[in-house]
């Protein structure tokens, strides 16, 4: 069994922060898929002009996004065959309208038991106005200015059905410290996950050696 997890969720859920104290805990690599999103982009054949062309049109960003939909589905199906470990989706990987590329993307997922929605809470409101005000803080921390148009769209994340689709397993996070979420992330896993992990973790040690 592979030894990786899959934090989904909106932006704002935490899926960064955790992941990275998830992978130090365990042992394991950490990826951001918004990270490498730029070469596994030109490797399926995104066009990056006509996407800054569409984003100036009366499209806009919502535009932008169905364009990307069918090279996310692409991206996602070779990040997971590249990687393992602790992955970051991204806010955007997870949702779908179109149900032939969700059905791809849950394909691609199947074999790993552990992908983890994070969400501040049950309430899909309630979600929607923490994650506000968490990107608020963390936007004028680093001086970058936003819109209305980035928070109803992050709003559509929070909400979109496919993101609970392609859960496994849900973790709400309110009022809890990183270090929190991490240790309930743990204690999902399963035991053949934390064996698999250890036995990793020496046979690494050993060829070190």
């Amino acid at each position: 069994m592979n030894t990786t997890i899959v934090l989904i969720g909106p932006l704002g859920a935490g899926k960064t922060t955790v992941g990275r104290l998830l992978a130090e805990k365990l042992g394991l690599p950490f990826c951001s898929v918004d990270d490498m999103r730029g070469a596994y982009y030109e490797d399926v054949g995104y066009d990056e002009t006509l996407a800054k062309q569409i984003a100036a049109s009366d499209q806009g960003f919502q535009g932008v996004l169905r364009y990307s939909k069918p090279f996310e589905a692409q991206m996602v199906e070779k990040v997971l065959a590249d990687h393992h470990g602790i992955i970051d989706f991204g806010a955007s990987n997870s949702v779908y309208e179109d149900q032939e590329l969700l059905a791809r993307v849950a394909q691609a997922l199947s074999p790993y038991p552990h992908v983890i929605l994070l969400l501040p809470s049950p309430n899909m409101d309630e979600s929607a106005a923490i994650l506000k005000e968490r990107l608020i803080q963390m936007l004028t921390a680093v001086g970058k200015t936003y819109s209305d148009e980035l928070f109803v769209l992050n709003e559509q994340f929070a909400k979109h059905p496919s993101n609970h689709q392609l859960a496994k397993e849900i973790v709400y996070t309110k009022d809890k410290t990183p270090e929190k979420i991490c240790d309930e992330l743990v204690q999902k896993l399963t035991i053949d996950f934390l064996w698999k992990v250890r036995d990793n973790a020496r046979d690494n040690a050993i060829a070190v050696r």
